[in-house]
């Protein structure tokens, strides 16, 4: 879609950040900063706009407005945006994330889904802006807790674009450009010539608002998992060590963060209830989507996280992964690499099946699930590709319902896990002792597969990762999969991509083999998760950059050979 008005667009989009009792007006798409009398006017109290800041992340049509766009239903679907980009998430032709699978042309700047995150995280960071613009340099003691809930976002949001729009990573370059940084004092005139953040001047911003989310959450007690506390700051802040390459701070807040945690059991991950759609004591930071919301009342639930990933709900005819024919399915090589004996296999469709009768395949999706008639329908019959082979079942509908459809997409999504914090712990500490780091990633490892021997997973798709670094990214690419991490950890490891060989299930004109995937060499990601910054904001900031509109690849790549 040509992106005709894109200043009246994104100021409408950004314009509407949900709080208790209403919207947020008058927003500068330019600037995202509000004035102390705007937020002095504005329906609500300072919690209430604390609340707005995590009560935003899902539920509304914050993009467009509509249920136009059912990928518009908030943070999750840029986990889906991220991973289709890369090789271990297989997009059937058509799906409304085709555009970021296919390097679709949308992606440039004068197109309007260019503008999606750009005024989602602008958004999102002017929100936080008005809660620290409201607390002050020394916030009084009934101010501490919401604004060290701001930093804490106002770094996660940072450290998301951070790593989207830059061309290299912090331990390539310091120097390479991420956004403009746009905090509480930055003025329409600063906003007009305020140029891209290097790495360098970035991560320095998000370090400092960690430490300030993590003195003024040192004591704080949240309700639920859908607010952030001390230990999603210790998190936090292991997540930008990790990408910084400062292995002992990784280590160290890892550690920190895992405090009181405990990973996922077998029952627990597989469970057809809550696996994946309930906080659980794994999770240590999450979004939930609520009947109310918007994303659940309109378009028959169609623009929600649900819609995209729970194929349990062919009852309700509704669903685009369930009966619209475009569900999300795991790279047939990735699954071939996970041994018979680790459980996470049992959250994809095994892809013998399609070579089974239609009593066979019943008999055997028992095994995955309490609808087998629901999921081969959904394979069979409603899919594009129609076939069965490496359907997900790792995210549950709410309760295990499969019928109605808004109860069934009203769950919640993990954004922080305990396992994460336990492989950013081994990789970090693999890195200033091998032999420790093995230990860990082994530890780890044998939870979910009791065989695990280390050694076994250290294909590299190309960069200069060390083989221990390889096989802790193969832990994360099961452990995380569909869950944000695929083209932060490439872009991080600077890996290839193989989309192309023998009985790949990867789309037919997107099997690209990319990038030097066969050696050792460096910057070889895929230019295409290197965001371009949409046209508005360099028509207005004569100080900002863009990257290179990406170029998708003339034709499908010859079969690589494993």
């Amino acid at each position: 879609m040509y992106m005709k008005n894109i200043t009246s667009l994104f100021a409408t989009a950004a314009a509407c950040l949900v709080l208790a009792s209403g919207c947020i007006k008058e927003i500068d798409p330019q600037t995202s900063t509000v004035t102390e009398e705007q937020a002095g006017n504005a329906p609500g109290s300072f919690d209430n706009f604390v609340t707005a800041i995590t009560n935003s992340l899902v539920g509304s049509f914050t993009y467009g407005g509509s249920s136009n766009y059912p990928f518009d239903y908030g943070y999750p679907s840029f986990f889906l945006m991220r991973d289709v980009m890369g090789q271990d998430i297989a997009v059937e032709d058509g799906s409304w994330y085709t555009t970021w699978y296919s390097c679709g042309t949308a992606l440039g700047p004068q197109y309007a889904y260019c503008q999606v995150p750009w005024t989602y995280y602008y958004g999102w960071i002017k929100s936080c802006n008005t809660v620290i613009s409201m607390a002050g340099e020394e916030p009084e003691s009934d101010k501490i807790e919401g604004a060290g809930i701001a930093y804490a976002m106002r770094a996660m949001f940072y450290m998301d674009i951070a790593q989207m729009y830059a061309q290299q990573t912090y331990t390539e370059s310091t120097e390479a450009e991420t956004v403009p940084w746009v905090d509480e004092n930055t003025s329409a005139t600063d906003a007009a010539n305020n140029p891209r953040a290097t790495n360098e001047v970035m991560w320095a911003h998000i370090l400092s608002d960690l430490d300030k989310a993590e003195t003024y959450l040192a004591d704080y007690e949240r309700d639920d998992k859908y607010t952030p506390d001390i230990s999603v700051v210790y998190g936090l802040k292991a997540r930008a060590y990790l990408v910084m390459g400062q292995w002992q701070n990784a280590r160290d807040y890892a550690e920190k963060a895992m405090s009181g945690y405990t990973m996922l059991t077998e029952d627990e991950w597989t469970s057809q209830t809550e696996g994946f759609n309930t906080p659980n004591d794994a999770w240590m930071f999450g979004v939930t989507f609520k009947s109310t919301d918007e994303n659940i009342l309109d378009n028959d639930a169609d623009s929600s996280w649900g819609s995209q990933m729970i194929i349990e709900v062919s009852g309700s005819g509704c669903g685009y992964a369930a009966n619209y024919g475009y569900p999300m399915r795991i790279d047939y090589h990735l699954y071939q690499t996970i041994p018979d004996t680790d459980f996470r296999k049992k959250s994809f469709v095994d892809f013998e099946l399609d070579n089974m009768t239609e009593a066979e395949a019943l008999e055997a999706l028992e095994a995955y699930t309490d609808d087998p008639e629901g999921v081969l329908a959904t394979g069979w019959q409603n899919s594009a590709t129609g076939l069965l082979g490496g359907l997900e079942v790792k995210f549950r509908p709410a309760g295990g319902e499969h019928d109605n459809q808004y109860t069934a997409f009203t769950v919640a999504v993990p954004l922080m896990r305990v396992e994460e914090m336990k492989l950013i712990e081994a990789e970090a500490a693999g890195m200033l002792n091998e032999s420790e780091g093995i230990s860990l990633l082994t530890a780890f490892a044998q939870t979910r597969d009791p065989n695990y021997t280390y050694g076994t997973h250290t294909e590299s798709y190309g960069g200069t990762a060390t083989d221990f670094q390889n096989e802790v990214w193969w832990q994360r690419r099961v452990e995380l999969w569909g869950e944000g991490f695929a083209t932060f950890d490439i872009k991080r490891l600077d890996k290839g991509l193989i989309r192309s060989y023998s009985n790949t299930n990867h789309t037919e004109s997107y099997r690209w083999n990319y990038g030097d995937y066969t050696t050792n060499s460096g910057n070889v990601h895929p230019d295409w998760m290197d965001l371009c910054i949409v046209q508005t904001e360099t028509n207005y900031n004569s100080a900002c950059t863009n990257n290179p509109t990406p170029q998708k690849p003339s034709s499908d790549s010859s079969e690589h050979v494993w």
